[in-house]
This record gives C-alpha cells, sequence and structure tokens, in this order.
C-alpha cells in the first residue's frame, strides 16, 4: 500500500524538484513498526516524493521502482530493520544504516515528524555527515540470532535457579554443597519435605529449568556447525578464560574485525573505553561510556572473573585491584582482554607468551646498605 503524503509536505521546509530528474537520488526511510515513510530527494536537497508506506518487502520494493538505478538509501538502525535492508539490497540499493545515537538530536526539535525525520536523514547521507552503523552480512546475522537466543535461555535458568534457592531460604533449608542442581543437589531436592505451597513452586521450577536444558543443548547443537572451521573462533578459545561459549559471542557479535583499523577502536565501540569531555582548558574523564555492544562487555568481564593470578591478564588484574578496587580492575583487564581478542580474531593465532603462565622472577638479592659507623653523639653516654 502506497499513500503520497500531501498535508506534512506542505508545511515542511524543503525544495521541490520542477520536472524529470535523472541524476543520483538519495533516499531517507523513517521505519517503523506498521508503516513508514519513504522520501526521495535529488543531489540537491529538492523534494522529489514523500510517501508512506505499509511494511512489506512487496511494498518498499515498490517504492523503491521509482527512486531510479542504485539509489543511496538510509535507513535509522531501528527495530526490526532486518528485513528493510534485505529488501533494498535486493533492489540495488546502495543501503547506509544510520546510527540511532548519531541522529538522536532528531528528538529535542519543537516539531519533529516521521517526513522531517527522512528528510534529514536523507540529507545527513547526501552532505557526508551521516553517523553510520555496520550492516551486517545476513549469515553474521543468523549467528548472533543463535548466540543470543542462547544467552538469553541461559539467563532464563539462572533466574530459575535462583528462586529455587530463595525457595529454601524461605523454608531454612541449608545447601552444604555448592551446586544445587548437581548430583548432590538433585538429591537433597529429591528428599525434601516442603509444604505444599513450596513444594509446588519447586517442581514447577525444577520442570522449567529441565526443559530449558533441553532448548540450551539445542541451541548449543545448532551454533556449534556454524563455527566449526572458522579459524578466529578456534584462536580465541586459546586466549585464558575465554571457552566456546564466550568465543562464540566475540566471533558473532563482533562480526568482520577488519573493520576496525586497531584494537583501541574496537574497545571503543564496545564501550569500554572512559567518557572524555572537553571544554577550553577543562577536561574531565569519567567512566566507560557503555554506548557499544552489551553481549561483548559481558564475555569480555566475564572472561576475566577468575582468571588465576599465574595468567598474564590474571596478575595485571590483581596487581591493579590492589591499588585501585576489584571492580576498576576487573573492567580494565577486560578492556585488554578485548585486544586480545581482536589479535586473535585478526591474525587467528595467539602469542605464545599470551598463553603461557607469568614466568617466576627471582627476587635479585639485595646489596646491603653499610652502616655508617656511629658519631661521638650516636654513642650512649
Amino acid at each position: 500500500m502506497l499513500e503520497v503524503l500531501t498535508s506534512s509536505t506542505k508545511e515542511a521546509p524543503v525544495k521541490r524538484y520542477a520536472g524529470e530528474y535523472d541524476g543520483r537520488q538519495y533516499v531517507g526511510i523513517d521505519l517503523h513498526r506498521r508503516r513508514s515513510v519513504v522520501v526521495r530527494t535529488t543531489d540537491a536537497g529538492e523534494l522529489l516524493e514523500a510517501a508512506q508506506i505499509t511494511n512489506s518487502p512487496l511494498a518498499l520494493a515498490e517504492a523503491m521502482t521509482r527512486a531510479g538505478e542504485h539509489p543511496e538509501v538510509v535507513i535509522e538502525a531501528t527495530y526490526g530493520w532486518y528485513w528493510a535492508v534485505d529488501t533494498l539490497a535486493e533492489c540495488g540499493a546502495s543501503t547506509h544504516l544510520a546510527h540511532p545515537l548519531g541522529v538522536k538530536a532528531f528528538e529535542y526539535r519543537r516539531v519533529k515528524n516521521d517526513f522531517r525525520d527522512s528528510v534529514d536523514l536523507a540529507d545527513l547521507l547526501r552532505m557526508g555527515r551521516l553517523p553510520e552503523a555496520w550492516i551486517a552480512p545476513p549469515a553474521t546475522r543468523e549467528l548472533r540470532e543463535l548466540v543470543r537466543h542462547r544467552a538469553k535461555l541461559v539467563s532464563m535458568r539462572s533466574r530459575c535457579k535462583a528462586q529455587v534457592h530463595s525457595v529454601l531460604a524461605k523454608c531454612g533449608v541449608a545447601v552444604p554443597m555448592s551446586d544445587l542442581f548437581g548430583v548432590a543437589g538433585i538429591d537433597l531436592l529429591d528428599r525434601l519435605d516442603l509444604p505444599a505451597a513450596y513444594a509446588a513452586r519447586v517442581a514447577s521450577l525444577r520442570r522449567v529449568i529441565d526443559l530449558l536444558d533441553f532448548e540450551i543443548d539445542v541451541a548449543t547443537g545448532l551454533v556449534r556447525p556454524r563455527l566449526a572451521r572458522d579459524p578466529g573462533y578456534t584462536a580465541v578459545q586459546t586466549i585464558p578464560g575465554i571457552g566456546p561459549l564466550l568465543g562464540a559471542v566475540f566471533v558473532a557479535e563482533i562480526g568482520d574485525v577488519q573493520r576496525f583499523p586497531t584494537a583501541q577502536k574496537l574497545t571503543c565501540w564496545a564501550g569500554m573505553t572512559p567518557l572524555h569531555r572537553e571544554s577550553d582548558t577543562t577536561i574531565r574523564r569519567g567512566r566507560i561510556t557503555k554506548q557499544g555492544s552489551r553481549p561483548v562487555r559481558w564475555a569480555a568481564v566475564e572472561s576475566v572473573q577468575r582468571l588465576p593470578a599465574t595468567t598474564r591478564l590474571g596478575a595485571f588484574r590483581d596487581a591493579l585491584a590492589a591499588k585501585r578496587g576489584h571492580n576498576i580492575a576487573v573492567v580494565a583487564a577486560a578492556r585488554r582482554q578485548l585486544e586480545y581478542v581482536f589479535y586473535a580474531l585478526r591474525d587467528h593465532h595467539v602469542s605464545a607468551d599470551l598463553r603461557s603462565p607469568t614466568p617466576h622472577r627471582p627476587t635479585r638479592p639485595r646489596t646491603p646498605v653499610p652502616t655508617p659507623s656511629p658519631g661521638p653523639q650516636d654513642l650512649d653516654p
């Protein structure tokens, strides 16, 4: 369904092109859940058409038929943008993905509507000032979907296990073992004699946990063959603290590591670099920005939490914790761990110095300092 906008375009402060236009067109799309606005402009910013479509690949493809060959199209990275990007690629468009944080200033205008947002997106692209986000290829997006689904299932299972611990605490049941859901813990749960309401809740939670265990195994089976021949995935697992699960998170979320020229660019993209505010002679640096991939930050922090002190990164974490505290040390170690991940994904190997434990450095015997002979004033009376 295609509906040409008329009322909103009359109020919009944009020029309209009169006559036929054969040059390159710039298209801004304000994507929503059910309907979207498509605006076509010339390379000079003059309006060609503004239309509202009902979201579907067919309607979007029909709207793009009037945009000429290989138009420049910009769409914001918002809810459910995958289908739109794939449809635009099939139409031969050069698609750009606008970063939501880069266009956040749109929210502070006095007059804001879908038409103006679309025009502004097209203008930013036309002037070369569009803050772009990376468009992951379909294979990477599918891998992300599986890895994120598995992470969500594990999070749900953890919450269910925490609820079982909560019920046992309410009933005054001590849990002497470290893993309540191991062999000894399951035997304890089977022998419990709880009041009816509490016993029913524990039984229900155990059934849900069993179901989640099955679904997690299924998700793991779907992820494993996609990464079996990935050299970066194999190299990442040689880094101390990173196993198959965290390695899958890094590979899926980072995608093509070649888009980052340096390891510092990767840590900045993940939101693990300090906030920097500078004005005139005032410079303020704060905590990490957290403006990036949350799964990557989580995986980096998890990978350094239990590293032994005999590893290079574990020694760095413990030494910094003695000076700055545990939390700051863990975040700093996670940022350095992410740099190691960058080189593993880029070079497909990890240096032997990183994999091996930190060598024991024998302390040098201190040269005794000669004690000066006491003077007359230092002698006992």
